[in-house]
């Protein structure tokens, strides 16, 4: 009933963008080879002729009728979100060519549809996504994957956007998704085999409050595994290369991947959310559950996506490149994304035309919150107002 109310105010117009792509296999499922088709939504306010637009895109989400977007339309800015050519699966997503796929959107938006002035909506993954756009649209630097192989994002003349919003926006999916790892596996191929002095789901293991000492520990166990399942991945890479196989692909699982000790220390990162808690559910369950992140792996995608060193979506890194203005939202109840990821986000950004805003009470998604998501869009509002954006 509540979609219902909100269409009177807008008109959703789905459309597709289709763009030609040579590969030398195709990763996503189905759907013809050698051609991308991306599923969008224009959010139009009825009666409001806008030049602007602002653009939702998130490495795997749909994102179509989440609270922001909707409640952006129906404050009267024009919307469009696009999902990525990997919407619902992400085993064998390649980041740079996301970036292809939001580089479709943009140029659509502006070409075909007409819009003088586009923005970037980076909500929670699409953060670090807008901020990888962005800093390649105006200071190319990447030209192949970080397997070695395309697309070159040099040579793609990707059109810079007007401005970007981080709206509860983690760092990025390498570094949140190594700060969620397990440490405590020990045995890629058997992950019974543990190190219960670093499993926090032990009740015999470490509780919290904990001290600075174990958390130390904890993160460096953290990164460390992140690092051995990298290196034998470039090990079966170059093993396949070695033989001619310069295609071949293998596909792998990776348990216990929400692990990240804030969920049950809210003293840590502290804010307003739920203890015991995250934005999955019950993080020991999601830790072996098969929604967690990266659960299911390839080899290309493992290096683009989740490499502690090697992926090129690096949210701070990036938007310390970046000369748009800016504005974070952070939200102060937030279970997915930490308080100190909207900070370090802020400060990496080298320019001084920057905001970040905290929206109290408010959840990763807006979820039954509608007041919340409105308070957040009035803030893209302003924001956009004193940019001079509007209009």
């Amino acid at each position: 009933m509540a979609e219902a109310r909100q269409e009177l105010q807008y008109d959703r117009i789905p459309y597709l963008i289709r763009f030609l792509e040579k590969a030398g296999f195709k990763d996503t499922y189905a759907g013809e080879i050698g051609r991308v088709v991306l599923e969008a939504h224009l959010l139009k306010p009825r009666g409001v002729n806008s030049k602007t637009v602002v653009i939702f895109m998130h490495p795997i989400g749909g994102g179509q009728y989440l609270p922001m977007p909707i409640a952006l339309a129906r404050a009267g800015v024009d919307v469009i979100v696009c999902s990525s050519r990997y919407r619902g699966v992400d085993y064998a997503l390649i980041m740079e060519k996301v970036v292809l796929d939001l580089a479709a959107c943009v140029r659509d938006a502006k070409e075909r549809l007409g819009y003088d002035r586009i923005l970037l909506g980076g909500w929670s993954g699409g953060g670090s996504l807008s901020l990888f756009y962005q800093a390649e649209a105006e200071d190319p630097r990447v030209s192949c994957t970080p397997a070695g192989e395309p697309p070159d994002l040099t040579a793609q003349n990707l059109l810079p956007v007007d401005g970007v919003m981080l709206l509860a926006a983690h760092m990025a999916r390498n570094l949140t998704f190594t700060e969620w790892l397990d440490p405590a596996i020990t045995d890629e191929r058997d992950f019974t085999r543990r190190d219960r002095s670093l499993d926090i789901y032990d009740p015999q293991g470490p509780q919290p409050p904990y001290d600075p000492e174990f958390l130390a520990r904890y993160r460096a166990a953290q990164i460390a595994r992140n690092r051995r399942i990298t290196a034998w991945v470039r090990g079966v890479l170059e093993d396949y290369r070695s033989k001619g196989m310069a295609n071949q692909e293998l596909s792998f699982v990776v348990q216990g991947t929400m692990a990240d000790p804030r969920w049950l220390d809210p003293s840590l990162d502290a804010n307003d959310r739920k203890p015991r808690w995250c934005f999955l559910g019950e993080p020991h369950i999601v830790n072996m559950s098969p929604i967690g992140l990266a659960r299911f792996s390839s080899l290309r995608s493992w290096l683009s996506q989740w490499s502690y060193d090697d992926a090129n979506a690096n949210g701070p890194k990036c938007a310390a490149r970046i000369k748009v203005p800016v504005l974070i939202i952070a939200n102060s109840a937030d279970d997915g994304c930490p308080p100190s990821h909207n900070q370090i986000l802020y400060d990496s950004i080298r320019h001084t035309n920057k905001e970040l805003v905290t929206i109290k009470g408010a959840n990763h998604y807006y979820f039954n919150q509608p007041d919340k998501a409105d308070e957040g869009a009035r803030v893209c509002i302003e924001w956009m107002a004193r940019n001079r954006f509007l209009g």
